[in-house]
């Protein structure tokens, strides 16, 4: 059973100020973006947080940037630690988590429900922490770092990623609703892949477009030759990383 699924029954039934979030060793029905498969092996970070966000407040007229600061906090949260500051963790837009900008190794998964003036959020990421399969995780990156520099990192463990994601996650939103974008914006630049990169949109034969950066509400800006900049909406388009192109999600 998914932790969204769980989360998703209680999180009316507690007090408003009441925090809660569930944390699975792995799942089985585990849900990823636009319906997809989310893979949910053994030494995997896996935890679904309900938080509540006013609607009158810098974050509750921007719900997008949700899943951009639970991005960043997993980010920060390794590349904070002393010593892991090189560690080439990096955040994708809309919601994925990268190392460098050639292999995806978590992501990000956000539902929000208004009720009266006050968001529900259910926050799911799942990050390879401990298992190199299916793709690659962030002790391998551990490793090949102390291979070529002659470090003695430790490697992390999934309780101690989660956590630490939570915490810096709170310390983001507070940062974030009391300064807005600009608050955020300087450290989330400092770890995306996009900096500077051109790319297609549509198709292959599409327009070329260069990536400027996120507007104020966490939608992806674009600039299209002969037609200035445009936003891209992160619920209706994906980035594929590998063919360079902004896409619509079917």
């Amino acid at each position: 059973m998914g932790v969204f699924f769980l989360i998703g029954r209680l999180m009316f039934e507690l007090p408003e100020e009441m925090g809660l979030i569930a944390v699975a060793v792995r799942q089985t029905q585990g849900k990823g973006r636009g319906g997809n498969v989310w893979l949910s092996p053994m030494g995997c970070a896996l935890a679904t947080l309900h938080i509540t966000i006013p609607l009158h407040s810098n974050l509750g007229q921007r719900i997008p940037f949700i899943q951009h600061l639970v991005s960043l906090a997993v980010v920060e949260s390794v590349r904070s630690v002393p010593g892991y500051e090189d560690i080439d963790l990096r955040v994708k837009w809309p919601n994925d988590i990268y190392y460098s900008d050639l292999m995806k190794l978590g992501g990000v998964l956000v539902n929000s429900t208004l009720i009266d003036t006050t968001f529900h959020i259910l926050i799911g990421f799942g990050i390879n922490v401990n298992n190199s399969n299916p793709t690659i995780c962030i002790n391998d990156l551990i490793t090949k770092f102390n291979k070529e520099e002659g470090t003695k990192l430790k490697p992390l463990t999934a309780d101690w990623l989660i956590a630490r994601t939570v915490t810096v996650l709170e310390r983001l939103i507070d940062i974030f609703q009391e300064k807005g974008p600009n608050g955020v914006l300087p450290c989330y630049y400092k770890y995306w892949v996009h900096s500077g990169k051109q790319v297609r949109l549509h198709n292959e034969e599409g327009p070329i477009a260069w990536i400027v950066g996120i507007d104020d509400y966490g939608f992806l800006q674009v600039h299209e030759e002969g037609k200035g900049v445009e936003s891209v909406h992160p619920d209706g388009n994906s980035f594929d990383m590998l063919r360079n192109l902004i896409v619509p999600k079917h």
